[in-house]
């Protein structure tokens, strides 16, 4: 009755190709040296691939991968601009 359930991996059906690994018509370029300590990495004969994002490397030319778990993004808190003629009814009804 308890049969061992096999986890499915991200690439199940990949096919590597001449132009590279094949997977739902679309090839898919090993990560780059950025993605190393991301949790959506998998291994796929002896190279690791991104199962979230083809390429890689476009995701990291404008600043941080959106999809990588091991960064965090940093938040600018600045001032919020205040519209004046708002500020000034709000001052003229006591707030």
């Amino acid at each position: 009755m308890a049969e061992d359930k096999k986890k499915a991996s991200p690439l199940d059906g990949a096919v590597m190709t001449a132009e590279g690994l094949s997977f739902k018509g679309v090839i898919m370029s090993p990560v780059v040296e950025n993605c190393t300590g991301c949790e959506r990495i998998t291994e796929f004969e002896s190279a690791s691939y991104c199962p979230t994002y083809a390429k890689p490397a476009t995701k990291w030319t404008h600043g941080i991968c959106n999809f990588a778990t091991h960064v965090k993004g940093t938040v600018v808190q600045g001032k919020t601009k205040v519209n004046p003629l708002k500020a000034s009814k709000r001052a003229a009804r006591g707030r």
